[in-house]
């Protein structure tokens, strides 16, 4: 398909109808939307989600803990490769005091078993380590992705809707147009 060819309801002839001109409006209208927005949202959506994770890095911290209590065997995981459970543990906070708390460990540690958890800049526990740089990227990636999409989608949506409910006018009014020129051949057709 040429552009001269694809243009044809912006120029002016005398077979365009009403619904030509909205219709080619209409598809300029979502395809901005759907360009334009769906970049907008996901190149903010990826920054800020970067910004997140760099955040997190920054203020995350690995320590040395000590199992408080064994931990139990033979727990049943409902994710595979889990095998982790709930453990109480005490480490060292930043300024110096001791700290107790729940995290998860491996399944079948013994009291005083050494585990590494994660605290914030005040000492309490993080429910996980930080996505590392690359995993950062690759996240906030995929929340950008998700996010122009989730712009794009409706927008694409109600567009494919509008040009349904144009072909519905055009066709209503083709039966109009031809019930009143069927009379005039001087048979019925159908």
């Amino acid at each position: 398909m040429n552009a001269k060819a694809g243009l044809w309801r912006w120029r002016s002839n005398p077979l365009r109808r009403r619904e030509d001109a909205v219709e080619a409006w209409l598809v300029l209208a979502v395809w901005i939307v759907v360009v334009v927005g769906g970049a907008v949202a996901g190149l903010v959506t990826a920054r800020a989600a970067g910004d997140v994770f760099a955040a997190q890095r920054a203020h995350r911290h690995p320590v040395r803990a000590v199992l408080l209590a064994d931990a139990p065997h033979g727990t049943t995981s409902a994710w595979p490769g889990g095998g982790l459970v709930r453990g109480k543990v005490r480490w060292t906070a930043p300024d110096g005091t001791p700290r107790t708390g729940d995290t998860l460990v491996d399944s079948g540690l013994k009291e005083g078993a050494g585990v590494v958890v994660w605290q914030d800049d005040h000492g309490g526990l993080t429910p996980a380590k930080p996505a590392n740089p690359t995993e950062g990227a690759i996240e906030a990636g995929l929340f950008g992705a998700a996010a122009a999409l989730a712009v794009a989608a409706p927008a694409y949506g109600a567009g494919a809707l509008g040009r349904v409910w144009l072909d519905r006018r055009r066709m209503a009014r083709w039966d109009r147009e031809w019930d009143l020129v069927e009379p005039r051949w001087g048979h019925p057709t159908g």
